[in-house]
């Protein structure tokens, strides 16, 4: 299986300035629960905007750049080449970026998509591409208020495709 995993404003908001534009702790808590054990497929900004491979996850980064090379990393010239490296995962999880994001969605090369809906507008350079609804069926939500720690309301929303 192949899901993204994604957290998004209202929108559609990613990102500014290669950094992500909230803080929500319940979010990074999930992502890594989730995504712990796995194979983690990003494009080269977003990992180098997360700095080091993540713990207990094998990080597999897609770059044009043949000559790019990150200790503890394995490097992949497209999202077809990443996703070969680590078939024998039953679950593989793409990270990021929006461009991979994009790509993934329109080749069809995904099973899943694990939405964290960040109830807020932000102003944003990067943005998760459009979904077209009628392609997937939602599977799960849970709805959450702000809190001490959580400074907005957010969704987790998962969909399978139909």
């Amino acid at each position: 299986m192949i899901t993204i995993i994604a957290a998004i404003a209202n929108n559609n908001a990613l990102g500014k300035d290669n950094d992500l534009i909230w803080h929500l702790p319940a979010d990074l808590k999930r992502f890594k629960k989730v995504t712990s054990g796995h194979h983690i497929l990003m494009g080269r900004n977003t990992f180098e905007s997360i700095g080091k491979p993540l713990p207990n996850r094998t990080s597999v980064i897609i770059t044009r750049n043949n000559d790019y090379f990150v200790d503890g990393c394995l490097i992949a010239n497209s999202i077809e080449d990443a996703i070969e490296l680590v078939k024998e995962d039953d679950h593989i999880f793409l990270i990021g970026g929006a461009q991979i994001y994009k790509q993934a969605i329109e080749k069809k090369l995904v099973d899943k998509l694990d939405i964290t809906y960040v109830h807020h507008d932000f102003e944003a350079d990067v943005f998760f591409p459009e979904i077209d609804l009628t392609q997937w069926k939602e599977v799960s939500r849970e709805d959450f208020k702000a809190d001490e720690k959580n400074k907005y309301n957010y969704s987790f929303v998962s969909y399978e495709r139909i």
